[in-house]
């Protein structure tokens, strides 16, 4: 009985809701842009010297992409380990 008056009253309600009249704006103005075509390629002008450092930092290079991130959330806990009752 619950869901047939539930399934009545969101017809009625659905039935309301389409019923409302809506106002009709009339004409819609559009306004019409030019494209224009850009096949020049940017240009930097620098002209300052590139210095080699000296660091010693290592760079990891991984095969899949975002590993660091998986393996950090991959973490595990003493409380993650299964017990044996």
């Amino acid at each position: 009985m619950k869901a047939f008056l539930t399934l009545v009253l969101i017809l009625l309600f659905g039935a309301a809701a389409l019923a409302q009249k809506t106002t009709h704006y009339g004409k819609v103005e559009t306004l019409q842009m030019d494209i224009v075509l850009d096949s020049s390629l940017p240009v930097s002008h620098n002209s300052g010297q590139i210095k080699a450092t000296k660091e010693d930092a290592v760079a990891r290079l991984y095969k899949f992409k975002n590993t660091r991130v998986k393996r950090a959330l991959a973490f595990s806990t003493k409380k993650n380990n299964p017990k044996l009752a």
